[in-house]
């Protein structure tokens, strides 16, 4: 994936995410959970950083996070994953035993629109959509949980959206859609890619401002002539 350079990361949304190397479950319990919570809590008090949304799940997490300067991704992000891998060796006594995460997280801009608002509800629906829950806001390691239920602690990891919610957001997040195979098409095709979630106009303007222009070309070979 390309590097985003730095003085291009601030005021944009991005969703960010990693999954555990070989996709083995790093969230084996609850107190596993638990102390990621904190651990999270910990780097925003030491990393200030806007946390839109997120959800956090047996082999990976996802969060929508909205940093005001250029370098406070990379320093919360490199906070939060090693130490995260630092204290999970230390727990599970497995220093020396390979790679806790797949590699660097992944992070892609996201558009302040309705694209934002599918994407929170594509975050927030995971637990639903993996068959963990019968509602979403039943999942106690998302902020949907923690808006609904979360003490007050938990709730002030939470800042607000740039973005309207819709009307009976709740509803939304639970039910399927009629394009909803379409639209998660479209996210996952972003992840894949690692390109901007937006529209066209959008997608193509904050590309060449990251310097991410090749995330929008299609792989594989050229076609001859070319």
């Amino acid at each position: 994936m390309a590097r985003i350079p730095r003085n291009a990361k601030g005021n944009i949304i991005y969703h960010v995410l990693n999954r555990a190397n070989g996709r083995e479950k790093i969230f084996k319990k609850d107190k596993d959970y638990e102390a990621f919570l904190n651990l999270l809590m910990e780097t925003k008090e030491k990393y200030p950083m806007r946390i839109l949304s997120f959800c956090i799940m047996p082999n990976h997490w996802h969060f929508v996070l909205y940093p005001e300067k250029d370098d406070d991704l990379s320093r919360f992000m490199r906070f939060l994953t090693h130490t995260h891998t630092q204290r999970y060796h230390a727990h599970y006594k497995t220093t020396g035993y390979g790679h806790l995460y797949q590699g660097r997280y992944k992070s892609f801009p996201v558009e302040e629109d309705n694209h934002f608002l599918q994407l929170c509800r594509y975050v927030e629906r995971n637990p639903l959509r993996a068959g963990l829950v019968k509602r979403a806001q039943d999942w106690r390691y998302s902020s949907l949980y923690i808006r609904q239920n979360g003490t007050k602690e938990q709730r002030e990891l939470l800042s607000k959206w740039p973005v309207q919610k819709t009307k009976n957001y709740l509803r939304w997040v639970n039910a399927l859609q009629k394009d909803e195979e379409e639209k998660l098409k479209s996210i996952r095709h972003s992840i894949q890619k690692g390109k901007p979630f937006g529209n066209d106009s959008w997608t193509t303007r904050i590309a060449k401002k990251l310097n991410i222009l090749s995330t929008l070309r299609n792989r594989g070979r050229p076609k001859k002539g070319t």
